[in-house]
């Protein structure tokens, strides 16, 4: 290397370039700085981002649903055949009423996912988001399923995932309470065509159902009241819960949406029996059958089963016998109820999930 003359000018420094930036995570990848921290055993677990990886997560994203769908179908098809073939005899005008009413589910359940949330969302997003919430809430216990969904929606519509997460909280805790004030409307509208006194549990039921309550909770304080690291998310997310209620609130319409679609949604759930057990002649009163299904929603919604299935249906057809309607008959009403809202809406209900995953809605 020969030295420069001394009036030789200095060579040029490269340009700085900016990073290029790093392509956005999918759900099944680290960012690099989570990445760095990953033992390495685990880290080889982890694929790497690339637009490939992006492309094979949508893609099983989409052909899930369609799996489970299939898998579903070759576990529980008996059901779903005795339901059919005696669902031939029932009058199609009200099973067609009760289709009717099950499309009207998806839109009381949009209407509270609107009105636990601030912000406005696209209305028919929503509503295809919240019909495919539907499908997948049957594929897994205790609703995850359709929570999942929803709180994809949500984060792609730019809410932060704390609100988001209270969003579903807040969703979670009005149901119950709006059912319990339609069932105590029901027995004011009602009193003497409901009877309450043949459906009241025994004194041990209610004795070990009060035990259980007591251990849960007192499980779930000492949970939070001794593992430090619980704590401090658990209060954050109820300062962000509390918050949003309130701002909520303050606004009559979404208020309105809130407990309105709240109300609303187990009443055409109880429509959709009503509807069922009309066409196959059931002996009792359109009241009598939704206020049925109330309460043995009600009293089976603890049961951890996806989409309540098997405590429901055995709980509502308890209901129906108690209030005089024949076994036979009330099973083959909760059959059909079960083939309008769960195995009508599935296979729909899974295309559009594949769709709204294809089309980066979630």
């Amino acid at each position: 290397m020969y030295p420069l003359p001394l009036d030789a000018p200095l060579p040029a420094r490269p340009a700085a370039t900016d990073p290029e930036p790093e392509p956005p995570c999918s759900a099944l990848t680290l960012p690099t700085n989570l990445r760095s921290r990953v033992p390495g055993g685990l880290r080889r677990l982890v694929p790497a981002r690339s637009a490939a990886t992006a492309r094979r997560l949508r893609l099983t994203l989409t052909l899930l649903p369609l799996l489970l769908l299939g898998v579903w179908a070759a576990v529980d098809w008996r059901t779903v055949y005795d339901g059919a073939t005696r669902l031939i005899s029932a009058d199609p005008r009200w099973l067609l009423a009760g289709v009717l009413f099950t499309a009207l589910c998806s839109v009381a359940a949009a209407f509270v996912r609107q009105g636990a949330v601030p912000e406005r969302l696209p209305p028919g997003q929503l509503i295809a988001t919240q019909f495919a919430a539907g499908a997948a809430g049957h594929a897994l216990p205790g609703n995850i399923g359709a929570h999942a969904v929803v709180l994809r929606f949500l984060r792609g519509r730019g809410i932060p995932l704390p609100r988001a997460t209270a969003s579903l909280a807040l969703y979670s805790a009005v149901k119950p309470v709006a059912k319990t004030l339609v069932i105590l409307a029901f027995l004011v509208a009602f009193p003497g065509t409901l009877k309450l006194t043949e459906l009241l549990p025994r004194g041990e039921t209610l004795a070990l159902a009060g035990a259980i309550t007591g251990v849960s909770l007192a499980a779930v304080v000492t949970l939070i009241t001794t593992v430090r690291p619980l704590r401090q998310p658990l209060i954050g997310g109820l300062r962000t819960a509390l918050t949003d209620t309130r701002v909520v609130h303050s606004r009559p319409v979404r208020a309105l949406a809130l407990w309105g679609g709240a109300a609303a949604f187990p009443l055409c759930q109880g429509a959709v029996v009503a509807s069922v057990g009309t066409s196959l002649g059931l002996p009792l009163s359109w009241p009598q059958m939704v206020f049925a299904y109330l309460v043995a929603s009600t009293a089976a919604g603890a049961v951890p089963a996806p989409g309540g299935l098997g405590p429901v249906d055995a709980a509502l057809v308890f209901t129906l016998v108690a209030f005089g309607a024949p076994a036979a008959v009330a099973t083959t009403t909760v059959i059909g109820y079960r083939v309008l809202t769960v195995w009508l809406p599935l296979l729909p209900g899974a295309l559009v999930l594949s769709a709204l995953v294809r089309a980066k809605v979630l």
